[in-house]
């Protein structure tokens, strides 16, 4: 059974933050399966990814890698598994 991991990244609305959150991912040689930005009210970038092939101490690995960025306030991630 593989899991999909799901990243929820909270951001300053800069121009800046979505390549930045992207970098993550291409650094580490990663191309996520899913990929969606959003402006919300409050003058925040809320970008949720979804990756598959990866391990749990992968994810973690680029979750914390994810936070360490400049102008994220907030990463959250889990692991949605797949139905047998």
């Amino acid at each position: 059974m593989s899991a999909t991991y799901c990243f929820s990244v909270h951001a300053q609305a800069t121009p800046s933050a979505l390549p930045r959150v992207l970098e993550v991912f291409a650094l580490m040689g990663h191309v996520p399966e899913r990929c969606h930005s959003q402006r919300v009210p409050g003058d925040e970038l809320v970008v949720d990814l979804q990756l598959a092939d990866v391990t749990a101490a992968e994810a973690a690995h680029l979750a914390k890698r994810l936070g360490r960025i400049v102008g994220v306030e907030s990463v959250l991630w889990s692991a949605k598994r797949a139905a047998a």
